[in-house]
């Protein structure tokens, strides 16, 4: 495998694109290409079988690219889909989600804590989080609330402001909840409203985003197998939609933290 080859990022619409951008700051002369199944999202609400049917047609598009690595930027998708997508890549590339780096980190720093995830329906009533954390660690106490509202919300571009507040406020004072020392983001959406959480809060529990640690166990993975693009130069990074509305390059914008150029490519007739 070249180290020049690029690292493949998707997910079911543009949400991923916060795990781009922590990728990007952490290896910039990484080259990625990013693909968003805005045609198909939600994964939140769609059936196992369908979100696996959707990830193989695109592990399939980024294997074509080349692809060394494809990071599952979807965490109904990494519940999903990434054993299948493990046996069906099989040594063409690696498999990284954004679930089993979270799950990994807080099984070693949270020790003994409740810690509880807010995610998607698909997510949550998968019991990956609960299962894999405490499979690693016996002591944790693991609270998950599937939060479905959230998603739509950002989407709309409603972050800032009383609509935002009031329903950040409905969930996080559920009582599944109650008593956590620390929360997971399970959706990566959710790192737009992360200040809004925290704030919720008062900076009492502390906020697990899995863009950023996802980003760290990449660049470790890399440095580890010898597959870091030792390139002195920016990487070139491409971004492609399966469906492209304003609405959507308004928001990859948003979800990006810079302009982005999106492509459409049509996976499906």
């Amino acid at each position: 495998m070249q180290k020049s080859a690029p690292i493949g990022i998707f997910d079911s619409g543009i949400g991923g694109l916060t795990v781009a951008h922590a990728i990007k700051n952490a290896l910039p002369n990484e080259n990625l290409i990013y693909f968003g199944d805005t045609a198909h999202l939600p994964y939140g609400d769609k059936s196992t079988a369908t979100i696996q049917a959707y990830a193989v047609k695109i592990a399939d598009f980024l294997l074509q690219q080349g692809c060394k690595v494809i990071v599952i930027a979807c965490n109904s998708a990494s519940a999903a889909a990434n054993e299948l997508l493990k046996e069906y890549v099989a040594s063409r590339a690696t498999i990284i989600n954004v679930i089993e780096p979270m799950v990994k980190h807080v099984a070693e720093k949270c020790e003994g804590q409740s810690v509880g995830v807010i995610g998607t329906k698909q997510t949550v009533n998968s019991g990956i989080y609960p299962a894999s954390i405490t499979s690693l660690n016996a002591s944790m106490h693991v609270k998950a609330l599937a939060t479905p509202l959230l998603v739509p919300m950002i989407e709309e571009g409603f972050l800032h402001n009383r609509i935002a507040h009031d329903i950040i406020d409905k969930y996080l004072g559920d009582a599944t909840l109650d008593g956590i020392e620390s929360l997971v983001l399970g959706c990566t959406h959710y790192p737009l409203i992360k200040k809004e959480i925290s704030a919720y809060y008062k900076d009492g529990v502390k906020i697990l985003d899995s863009s950023t640690i996802t980003a760290e166990f990449l660049k470790d993975f890399l440095v580890n197998n010898e597959l870091l693009n030792d390139s002195e130069e920016q990487g070139h990074d491409r971004f492609f939609v399966s469906d492209l509305t304003d609405s959507f390059a308004h928001s990859a914008k948003l979800f990006f933290g810079e302009p982005v150029v999106l492509e459409k490519y049509q996976l499906w007739e």
